[in-house]
């Protein structure tokens, strides 16, 4: 609590004699804030847990930021922000602060949209609750949860695949058709079934898609120096000669070396 307190302190000051600091507004702030959580994503994709510390520290930063602004505004204080998630997490939580019971961590997440939806002011759709600027699919996996919540949902994993290939089917016709918009639209479907398909596997589609994206970065990598080595580059090489490589990094990072 002496380091929040701290940290509250130095806002104020920052505020006060730094000249930027002093000039920046929540929009300005905005770009910085995106950047600074996707650097907290990179440091837990790494598993880093120094780096984890490090980013968290800049993310509290930030609401303690957006907070200070808030009051200066007269909108809200940063005591105003932590009554109001108080009191919300005890709101959603009747199972461990009132008498609601639950069986599992579904019934939790049932009760929490439920809530949720609720205490929406004016809102009609359990989907309001998505935000718009999400990463399409962030956005496709919370769109599939929030409808679960609501009964929404296939029975089993077995008939989730079977709708994937049943997408799948219709992309190749649209293909055969040779209609962009239609392959376009189909294409999307076949994602947004097999990011549900993950969902029901207890998958994070976002993460896995991410690590398949480093793991490849970093065998395209090693591939570059095995050409470098032997005095050439990938782009003067066949694609035979290059999958002949790509196997062999492979093989290499299989047998530990």
């Amino acid at each position: 609590m002496d380091s929040f307190k701290q940290l509250v302190k130095i806002m104020d000051d920052l505020r006060e004699k730094c000249p930027w600091d002093k000039k920046q507004t929540i929009h300005t702030l905005r770009p910085l804030t995106i950047e600074e959580t996707y650097e907290l994503t990179d440091a837990i994709t790494a598993e880093d847990w120094q780096g984890i510390k490090e980013e968290l520290g800049d993310v509290m930063l930030h609401l303690v930021f957006y907070s200070k602004i808030g009051e200066e505004q007269g909108q809200f204080t940063l005591n105003d922000v932590l009554e109001g998630i108080c009191k919300k997490l005890i709101h959603r939580h009747p199972h461990i602060y009132g008498d609601v019971t639950v069986n599992d961590e579904e019934d939790v997440k049932r009760n929490w949209e439920q809530l949720k939806l609720k205490e929406g002011k004016g809102k009609k759709s359990v989907l309001e609750g998505v935000p718009k600027s999400l990463p399409s699919m962030v956005k496709a996996t919370r769109i599939q949860e929030k409808a679960m919540q609501v009964g929404f949902e296939w029975e089993n994993k077995e008939d989730v695949w079977k709708k994937v290939e049943e997408e799948i089917g219709e992309l190749h016709e649209a293909i055969a058709e040779d209609d962009k918009a239609h392959i376009e639209e189909e294409f999307g479907d076949v994602l947004f079934s097999l990011i549900n398909y993950a969902r029901f596997l207890k998958i994070d589609a976002e993460g896995v898609l991410e690590k398949t994206n480093l793991k490849f970065i970093n065998r395209f990598q090693q591939m570059e120096v095995i050409a470098a080595e032997r005095g050439t580059n990938l782009a003067d090489l066949t694609l035979t000669e290059m999958d002949d490589i790509w196997n062999e990094v492979k093989r290499r990072r299989t047998e530990g070396k």
